[in-house]
């Protein structure tokens, strides 16, 4: 099987090993002519990095680099971010990394040619309508991980550094207008990185498959990016220079992160707080609370997860599914608590607050209370 494709749902994507080559390619087919690279201070010196500026360089497009961005970016670091693309007079973004380097890049891009402050774009009602759509600049995407799917995202999580919230900031020209999805880049990836970026992929599709909205295309994504995650997460954990292994990972994040259109649920809803106040990693927070959310959505999805046992070749039905999740994440070096996590005295009225007033709570097949999230979120230490 060649693993090459060129794809324009939901974005133009330049997909195969090997097709960072045409970052600036990409650059003109977005209409840039002087890029910001954007992404992360763990990235920022790594050779994936100073290859893609070279690239650049070369082809007369500068070599211009901002990355000072958190794990969880904050409103601080897009307000560096703009100030650097306006006193570089760039304009386009070239979002790279992972979550954090994907979200802020989109995120400077949007904001440098807004008026208004950040906070009037969160993603509540039509509060997207207030930007100036045309003062948006070009995006190209180019991730690093193999998880967020913030690639082909139409949004970004930024969190609040004064209330330790996170946000979601949203926009329909946050979709980059060309991907580079290379999996070369992702080869350096550490063990746990891999590990929780993937189940990040998973549970992207996990809830979008489970969310009561009605949107087949993103179910039948989501279906087969859990497939994709199952039988190749494993094998790229085991050799992070297994490049099939590695590819089709990059394409379960994508689809999974398309296929939460569909919705997300309790999951996302408690690691967002979760994360924004303990400042734990995404995808291995998500893992964690999935076990516990299975069962607390147990009457409303038990058919509906039998249903996916039997794609995925799972015996058992409902109960496989979920004895075949807690196998995989000890498989993976999850931790099977939020307190083995690394997590003391959790705040659990603070965390059951920030959960409820999720945007991912709408797309839960159960409705999210305060009495049944405490309980939840008791089942997760």
């Amino acid at each position: 099987m060649t693993l090459t494709a060129n794809w324009s749902y939901p974005t133009a994507v330049r997909f195969g090993a090997g097709r960072i080559s045409e970052i600036a390619d990409a650059c003109a087919t977005a209409g840039i002519k002087k890029p910001l690279l954007i992404t992360d201070r763990g990235l920022a010196d790594m050779d994936i990095t100073t290859r893609t500026l070279d690239l650049l360089d070369a082809a007369g497009l500068g070599r211009a680099l901002f990355a000072d961005v958190d794990p969880n970016p904050n409103e601080k670091n897009a307000a560096a971010g703009v100030q650097a693309f306006k006193d570089g007079g760039h304009d386009g973004v070239i979002a790279f990394g992972g979550g954090s380097g994907l979200d802020l890049g989109k995120l400077v891009a949007f904001q440098a040619g807004q008026t208004r402050p950040l906070w009037d774009f969160e993603d509540i009602g039509d509060w997207w309508t207030r930007a100036d759509a045309d003062a948006i600049a070009p995006i190209v995407a180019v991730p690093t991980t193999a998880g967020t799917g913030s690639e082909v995202g139409r949004a970004s999580v930024i969190t609040n550094s004064e209330t330790e919230e996170k946000k979601i900031i949203f926009h329909p020209k946050f979709l980059p207008t060309v991907v580079i999805c290379d999996p070369e880049l992702t080869v350096g990836m550490p063990k746990f990185i891999t590990a929780g970026t993937g189940l990040d992929a998973f549970a992207h599709c996990v809830e979008a498959y489970c969310s009561p909205h009605y949107h087949p295309m993103s179910q039948g994504m989501a279906l087969e990016g859990m497939r994709l995650v199952k039988d190749y997460l494993p094998r790229a954990y085991a050799d992070g220079t297994d490049l099939e292994a590695r590819a089709h990972m990059m394409s379960a994040a994508a689809m999974g992160a398309t296929a939460f259109q569909k919705g997300l649920g309790a999951i996302h809803a408690l690691s967002h707080p979760i994360g924004a106040i303990y400042h734990t990693h995404h995808g291995t927070t998500n893992a964690v609370c999935m076990p516990a959310v299975l069962q607390f959505n147990k009457p409303a999805i038990t058919g509906l997860l039998g249903n996916a046992a039997n794609y995925l070749g799972i015996d058992g039905g409902f109960d496989g599914f979920c004895a075949f999740v807690d196998d995989f994440n000890a498989s993976l070096g999850i931790p099977r608590t939020l307190t083995a996590l690394g997590i003391e005295n959790l705040d659990v009225d603070r965390v059951v607050a920030g959960a409820l007033s999720d945007p991912s709570t709408g797309g839960n097949p159960i409705e999210m209370t305060e009495e049944n999230t405490k309980a939840l979120l008791q089942a997760c230490l």
